[in-house]
């Protein structure tokens, strides 16, 4: 399997603190989803025809911390992990937090356009996530991911990953519309392009707010 793993980081800027405190707070809430897996996806999964209705609206929030299983949390923490700290070192703490929450409204109102009639619990940070992706592909486009395959690791441009990671998405996402059912769950892809949207959005207003942001450590090589 190929992960990324790792970034170039930015030479100074704020320190990531909410960047961090996600990671914390999903695996924390995690944990009692473990023991109690189906009250919580129950009360706080966000489902689109109670959104619709002006129901449990709360949800929106609360659904981004939730996630179905093991690989699903490591997953999306994973890519927090590497993409958000440069972000919130560059735009700063507040401004990071109200960018991640906007940015999983955003991914929410993604998926329930083309699923308006679901009745199935959304859950994930991967939403918030996406637009995490898609501010740094615009601000930090020549940076190098780290990335990890089986034994090897090497760097590849941030520009080539993340535009990768969304054409597949939006392929996946154009695909799921031939089968979309008010019943059946799956993967959101209409939310991870509607946060990636959001994100390519927020990144061009942060690059013209922050010419003189903090830019990324050089590396010189591509293997290590």
């Amino acid at each position: 399997m190929l992960f990324p793993i790792g970034d170039d980081q930015v030479k100074g800027g704020h320190f990531p603190l909410f960047s961090y405190a996600f990671i914390v707070l999903n695996i924390l809430i995690f944990i009692q989803q473990i023991r109690y897996p189906d009250m919580l996806v129950g009360a706080f999964g966000s489902i689109p025809v109670q959104t619709l209705n002006g129901e449990n609206l709360y949800t929106l929030i609360t659904s981004m911390f939730l996630h179905g299983g093991l690989m699903h949390l490591v997953g999306n923490m994973l890519f927090l992990w590497v993409f958000a700290d440069n972000i919130e070192a560059t735009i700063g703490n507040g401004r990071f937090l109200m960018f991640y929450l906007l940015g999983g409204l955003a991914a929410h109102a993604g998926h329930i356009y083309y699923n308006p009639s679901s009745i199935v619990p959304t859950i994930g940070a991967s939403g918030a996530i996406s637009a995490v992706m898609g501010a740094y592909l615009i601000m930090f486009p020549t940076s190098r991911v780290k990335m990890w395959f089986f034994f090897f690791i090497f760097r590849i441009p941030a520009v080539l990953f993340l535009g990768f990671w969304i054409f597949m998405q939006w392929n996946s996402g154009t695909a799921a519309l031939e089968t979309i059912d008010a019943n059946t769950g799956g993967t959101a892809w209409w939310a991870h392009i509607g946060g990636f949207a959001f994100g390519v959005i927020a990144g061009l207003y942060f690059r013209f707010q922050y010419p003189s942001r903090p830019e990324p450590a050089p590396t010189y090589n591509y293997y290590e």
